[in-house]
């Protein structure tokens, strides 16, 4: 039986950089998103929900819809204190992802990510055809799946400029959108055909329908405006400190605005049965109303842009959440090149590339992507709200700048699953349609969750019946003993057998590595307290024999500058090295550890 290794208790590490270079280098914000910069990547993506949502809220809600709107960005709001919770106590990219790797099991979260990919997939492909269907008004000659396609591929490509360079677009397209938007109600509210139309629509309030069943499905539907809210949180490591919760707030003010009183005042200057007829161009059709040509073609070029720029987020939060899972040895380690403009043309050009496969195998038909647009979107907000709850009880010493109330986290998540329940009483097909897309993505996780087994299985299969081919067994062989011989770190203070039992169980269940590095800092050295960790480990190795385990106990203190000092000397990355909750004792912040994670 293997036993417990304990090495020679070294005086320190071996630095290839100063701690004060190392600190300096983690604090500049040089190459980071500023507030209106990250603001407009996925602002693009939830303020051109206007264009679509609005009338389809409308026929849902009639006269209810603004209210509907407005209890949607309720919603919102409280989804603010959720990911500001989540995000700024574990700062790294992957969104809902992230949240679940640091507080639940690796299969989850990647259960997680898989509705965060599909949500991405249908948001770009819709996002692009709605642009192209804009686009069509002012040029009918277009080929519609071609220019779809051609939007998509733009997308890509502003994208592969990089996050600063493409930001700058998105903040253009953003500004220009939020202008065109205000310009449009000012229009309006100066319009003589509005103040002669609302007197006569307030009738609506009068007459008798089913109100709760309307402003229940038409919260549904206005659920579906708030897309785009989560993506801030997949490029956060690109942001300088606290812009976060600032994407947050800004994003809920425009959809709290603009949302509400477009429908506000389209039902002031239109009859339901007529916005219903118009409900995919509502915007577009009142501004031809009050204002003519002129601004209906503003309306129109305004609104290919932001939908362009909808697209563009779609890639930059597909980016950040393959980028994670890749560091986290979910994908094939190649698509971790990148440019010198900080982009990944692996993941973004591989996104792209299925994309297009979707699309033209739809023949363009976006019914079904909108099934998985609508389960996939409020099921990973509704996940981050699972996750919220699973971090407050599983980690509750982890240190954190903001906490969420119990409430706001249950209320929020009770919302998004109704949001899902009501637009499955809208559309039951949306479920079946969402099937499709959904398990082949769930299956491909788990074959990458699982490929150690899948492969030794294949292995077996070739012993006993392709005796013939001992090339094929020894490349698997080798592919098996890179991924199990990968090393893991895993820090201990003055660790007890439970703590150390639920660490190794965790990376048992999560993680390939068979070789793990128990690794102990000191001030003061401790004999006693190195044979206490060392007869623990004696009682792990008898309970993992498979896992080659060994104990040091380094000179130094645990900070990111001996952790990046660490990883360099062992050759270990810093997200497969693995710790408990940092406390609020210490002095720096679990995001300065650059990818340590958090297992008990």
């Amino acid at each position: 039986m293997k036993t417990a290794k304990v090495s020679l208790v070294t005086p320190g590490l071996e630095v290839a950089l100063s701690p004060e270079e190392i600190l300096r280098g983690q604090a500049t914000t040089k190459g980071l998103l500023g507030p209106w910069s990250a603001t407009s990547i996925c602002g693009n993506n939830i303020t051109s929900s206007c264009l679509y949502v609005v009338g389809l809220v409308i026929v849902q809600a009639q006269a209810l819809a603004p209210v509907a709107l407005l209890l949607a960005a309720g919603v919102l709001y409280l989804y603010r204190k959720i990911y500001t919770e989540v995000v700024e106590a574990i700062p790294l990219d992957g969104g809902a992802y992230n949240c679940l790797l640091n507080c639940t099991r690796k299969f989850n979260a990647s259960f997680a990510a898989s509705f965060t990919l599909l949500s991405y997939l249908a948001t770009a492909i819709i996002s692009a055809k709605i642009a192209m269907a804009y686009g069509e008004q002012l040029f009918p000659f277009l080929p519609p799946l071609e220019t779809t396609a051609l939007i998509l591929v733009l997308g890509a490509g502003l994208t592969l400029l990089g996050l600063t360079d493409s930001s700058k677009v998105a903040l253009a397209i953003f500004c220009l959108h939020l202008a065109t938007l205000s310009l449009l109600i000012l229009w309006i509210l100066t319009s003589s055909d509005f103040t002669s139309w609302w007197p006569g629509n307030l009738s609506l309030f009068k007459q008798q329908w089913d109100w709760p069943r309307a402003l229940f499905l038409g919260f549904a539907v206005a659920m579906l405006g708030v897309s785009g809210f989560e993506s801030s949180a997949n490029y956060v490591e690109h942001q300088r400190p606290g812009v976060f919760r600032l994407t947050l707030r800004n994003m809920w003010l425009a959809v709290t605005v603009f949302n509400p009183l477009l429908a506000l005042l389209a039902l002031g200057l239109m009859p339901v049965p007529e916005i219903a007829a118009v409900s995919d161009d509502l915007v577009g059709h009142l501004g031809f109303l009050v204002g003519g040509r002129t601004l209906h073609t503003l309306i129109v070029i305004d609104a290919v842009l932001v939908l362009t720029g909808a697209v563009l987020a779609s890639y930059v939060g597909v980016s950040g959440l393959v980028r994670r899972m890749t560091l986290d040895k979910c994908f094939p380690q190649f698509l971790l090149k990148s440019t010198k403009q900080g982009s990944y043309p692996f993941i973004i050009l591989g996104f792209m590339t299925l994309s297009l496969a979707v699309l033209f195998l739809t023949h363009g038909e976006i019914l079904s992507l909108a099934g998985v647009y609508a389960i996939s979107f409020l099921g990973v907000m509704t996940f981050f709200g699972v996750g919220n709850i699973l971090l407050k009880v599983n980690r509750p010493e982890l240190k954190r700048t903001y906490r969420a109330g119990w409430i706001t986290v249950i209320v929020g998540v009770m919302a998004t699953s109704l949001g899902i329940l009501g637009n499955l009483v809208i559309n039951l097909a949306f479920l079946e349609y969402f099937a499709i897309y959904f398990f082949p993505a769930v299956l491909g996780g788990i074959l990458i969750y699982t490929r150690i087994s899948v492969l030794k299985e294949i292995l077996l299969f070739i012993d006993r019946l392709m005796v013939g081919f001992p090339s094929w067994r020894k490349r698997i062989k080798a592919k098996i003993a890179k991924l199990s011989n990968m090393r893991a770190v895993v820090f201990v203070g003055l660790e007890n057998l439970y703590r150390l039992r639920k660490a190794f169980m965790y990376l048992s269940r999560n993680e390939d590595s068979e070789r793990i590095i128990v690794l102990r800092f000191f001030s003061k050295e401790d004999p006693e307290v190195d044979r206490t960790i060392h007869r623990n480990l004696e009682i792990i190795q008898e309970l993992y024999p498979e896992l080659t385990i060994e104990y040091q106990a380094r000179s130094g203190e645990f900070n990111p500058a001996s952790v990046e000092a660490l990883s360099q000397e062992l050759n270990v990355p810093k997200n497969m090295m693995f710790m408990g909750s940092l406390s609020r004792a210490k002095s720096f912040a679990l995001q300065d550890l650059g990818g340590v994670r958090v297992i008990w």
